[in-house]
């Protein structure tokens, strides 16, 4: 019998070999081959952790902002990305939580508010821990991981910040946010319908395509289309699509598929939505 491809000690190639031939590997490869095959079937996890904090002075006082690291368990997830929470943001969450899921948050409790010593290294520490041990509790509870207030926690600020930012033209700032954004989203797509990204990605196709970078723009455009068709985000289409073919044109793609497509959407759905561009609809879904 022919030796399968990539060989016995090949780890990817295990489930190839016969009795006989497993016998013949080490106890090591053994071990190796399990460890392999354990990551595979385990599921992602997202993780959280906390940690830093400091100390914002503002003219009618101070606060603390906490550094929140969201993860994805395994090999597949290269990057920790985070954004800056303070304890009220926290607060604010768990009370929007406790209207829509108020039965299954009862073994749940906020850590409460420090009436003292807020400021003291070992203060901050214990809160960092206590916060951290939050939202691994809120993570494990299907329907909390699964609601979109819970996503919103992680994005919604950042999101505001570049919408400001993209309103006032300072697009190459807002696309800096973004990709921070989008960073968060696609670690909690697991749990999250794609429609999540929809309003980042747009936001890019518009940034990127108003700093002139029309290869970029039309790279992340094609990304957020087949969402947008999808679940049927009728304004989003329109505007995806009437931008897709101006920058078809550009640069000097075919666009015969996609104007036909936005001829066929606008004869059917006709209205001040199908007229909006893209920015339009973007800075709308954020005033």
């Amino acid at each position: 019998m022919a030796e399968p491809p990539g060989g016995v000690g090949d780890p990817a190639k295990v489930n190839w070999l016969g009795p006989g031939e497993l016998s013949s590997l080490t106890t090591r490869e053994l071990q190796q081959n399990l460890r392999l095959e354990k990551r595979r079937e385990r599921p992602a996890q997202l993780l959280f952790e906390i940690p830093s904090s400091r100390i914002v002075h503002q003219s009618l006082g101070k606060h603390v902002v906490h550094d929140v690291v969201v993860m994805r368990s395994g090999s597949f997830d290269s990057r920790r990305v985070s954004v800056e929470r303070r304890y009220s943001d926290f607060r604010q969450l768990h009370h929007k939580l406790q209207e829509e899921f108020q039965e299954e948050l009862e073994e749940v409790q906020l850590p409460p508010k420090l009436l003292t010593g807020n400021f003291r290294p070992d203060s901050m520490s214990e809160r960092r821990l206590a916060l951290q041990d939050y939202l691994s509790q809120l993570y494990a509870m299907c329907c909390i991981r699964h609601s979109p207030l819970f996503a919103e926690f992680f994005t919604t600020q950042e999101q505001r910040k570049a919408h400001v930012l993209l309103r006032a033209g300072q697009f190459k700032a807002a696309l800096e946010l973004l990709q921070a954004v989008l960073e968060v989203q696609e670690k909690l797509l697991p749990w999250q319908k794609p429609t999540l990204l929809v309003p980042t990605l747009s936001a890019l196709v518009v940034c990127y395509r108003d700093l002139d970078q029309p290869e970029e723009a039309i790279c992340i455009a094609n990304r957020a289309l087949p969402i947008v068709r999808r679940y049927g985000l009728r304004a989003y289409r329109a505007a995806l699509l009437e931008l897709m073919v101006d920058l078809g044109y550009q640069l000097g793609r075919p666009v015969a598929q996609l104007q036909e497509e936005l001829t066929v959407l606008r004869d059917s759905e006709r209205g001040e939505v199908m007229q909006r561009s893209l920015k339009e609809v973007v800075i709308r879904n954020f005033i």
